[in-house]
């Protein structure tokens, strides 16, 4: 008898039942929940980068560019995406080579930024591409440019 109610307290931890005679009484099987469908989006995370300026004097540099003619999007101080593609675009009208207008102020953009600078008359520190302490004091000293502010 201890034999059997052992047997049995194994299959009931299996999720089966013996009856009195030994034989199987019942049997049940778990199933499992149907999953739920994950809903998935997809997040852009938008670089902004503004090399040193704060944000009023963000702003001022998104009003020049827009005063330009290009678009930089909503005028907030941050320089996303949307304003460094503007501000590809108008480095490129004028010839600097800013590379292709995809928004993200690499070295192209940089290096296209120093140039324009340079001409007019701020000391970047060299045409290399990086926005070093120089490049950072030239593009901060042009966003004082009309009283440090372009809006």
């Amino acid at each position: 008898m201890l034999r059997r109610a052992k047997a049995a307290a194994g299959l009931a931890a299996a999720g089966l039942v013996l009856g009195l005679t030994g034989t199987l009484a019942s049997a049940t099987t778990a199933t499992a929940a149907p999953a739920q469908q994950a809903t998935t989006r997809t997040v852009t995370i938008q670089r902004v980068e503004n090399f040193g300026l704060n944000t009023s004097e963000g702003k001022s540099v998104q009003c020049y560019v827009r005063d330009a003619g290009y678009d930089p999007g909503t005028i907030d101080g941050q320089l996303g995406p949307n304003s460094w593609k503007a501000w590809q675009q108008f480095l490129n009208a004028l010839g600097f080579n800013a590379g292709t207008p995809d928004g993200d102020p690499g070295s192209n953009t940089v290096h296209a930024l120093q140039g324009f600078l340079v001409s007019l008359g701020y000391d970047t520190g060299g045409i290399d591409g990086k926005a070093g302490t120089k490049t950072r004091a030239a593009w901060k000293a042009f966003s004082h440019l009309n009283g440090g502010t372009w809006c």
